[in-house]
Parts: structure tokens; C-alpha cells; sequence
């Protein structure tokens, strides 16, 4: 009897290790995360990994609308107050699904990609790179920052069915950690992962 309980024991480990490792499979996840000084700017280029579940995957292709929303701020601790945020930048991608040409269209900030799958489509919306964060007079060479960057799915421009969907069910929730990193005028500013 107890060789049979310490068989249903590992199975059921073993189905929940399964289903945790597909559950874990799907989000965004930063690869790298660079600030280059570029002339009096600071551009921001980075690599988010974005993996959708098989459903949202779905409704993409039956013609729902996604919208990544990426946030970069830059902020500066201070120990008498709530932390200072000088610089705060968002930006949008699009991603679409076109059934007479059987390709997936990705828009962000006046820039527009096709892809004929949907690796090559979240490639293309998890790319940044030249967005124009920072302008160096904004800057206090004398202080510390740190920079924060995030992605996530946007639920609130969804049409109005999806995001009561989107309320009641996890796949939906698609998003990066805030992965922050110390900031300085002078030194390197890249992470890779």
C-alpha cells in the first residue's frame, strides 16, 4: 500500500512540475538592457523575450489587436522623501494579424514590420533599439540614478469583451519584471543576460 501512495505521490509531482514548467514558459523576459550616449541623448536599445500562450496566440490570429507598452524610468533615491522620478518614457507596439497576406504587422512609433510567423513577429516587438530616453542636460553628473525598464501587455486597449476576459483569467497577464540597474553619466550602462 504505501509503495502505491509514494506512486500517486510522484506522479502528481511530476504533472505539477510539468504543468509549473509550461505556466513559467510564457511571459517577457529582458535579454539585454543598454543606454548608449549618443551626441547631447542617451538612446535606449534592448531584447525582451516575449512568448504567448497558445490561446492568446489564437486570438491574435482571429484578428484581435495586442499592445506592448514599454516603460523606462529613471529615478534617484533620496532618504527624506519618496525617490525622485526625473525622466519617465513609454512607447507602444502594435501587433496585428493580416489574414489575406497570412503575415503578422508590427507598428511602433511610425517604424512598421511584416513577419510571416509569430516568432518572427514578438522578435521584431521585443527589439528596441535608438529610442531616445534621455536628454543629458536633464542630468546631474554628481548624483546616482538608477534605470528601470518593463514590458508589458497592454489589457486596456483590448476591445471591451477581451478585457473582461482578461480580468478573469491569468494567460492574459503578460508582462516583464521591472528589471532596474545603476546609472551613471560616465560608465558602461549594459546588462546582458
Amino acid at each position: 500500500m504505501s509503495r502505491r501512495i509514494k506512486q500517486f505521490i510522484f506522479l502528481g509531482l511530476m504533472a505539477l512540475s510539468i504543468f509549473s514548467t509550461a505556466v513559467n514558459a510564457e511571459g517577457i523576459k529582458i535579454k539585454s538592457f543598454e543606454l548608449e550616449k549618443v551626441d547631447n541623448d542617451w538612446l535606449l536599445n534592448a531584447t525582451f523575450q516575449i512568448e504567448l500562450s497558445p490561446g492568446l496566440e489564437d486570438v491574435v490570429q482571429k484578428g484581435v489587436v495586442l499592445y506592448f507598452q514599454t516603460d523606462f524610468e529613471l529615478t534617484r533615491s533620496r532618504w527624506y522623501w519618496f525617490d525622485e522620478k526625473p525622466i519617465s518614457a513609454q512607447r507602444q507596439a502594435r501587433l496585428s494579424y493580416q489574414p489575406l497576406t497570412q503575415q503578422y504587422r508590427i507598428a511602433s512609433e511610425g517604424f512598421s514590420f511584416s513577419a510571416k510567423t509569430i516568432s518572427e513577429a514578438l522578435q521584431a516587438v521585443g527589439s528596441i533599439g535608438g529610442w531616445r530616453v534621455i536628454d543629458n542636460s536633464q542630468l546631474d553628473p554628481s548624483k546616482a540614478y538608477t534605470a528601470s525598464l518593463h514590458m508589458a501587455l497592454d489589457l486596456s486597449k483590448l476591445p471591451k469583451p477581451f478585457q473582461v476576459n482578461a480580468l478573469n483569467s491569468r494567460e492574459w497577464n503578460v508582462s516583464s519584471d521591472w528589471f532596474r540597474m545603476p546609472f551613471s553619466t560616465g560608465g558602461s550602462n549594459l546588462i546582458k543576460r
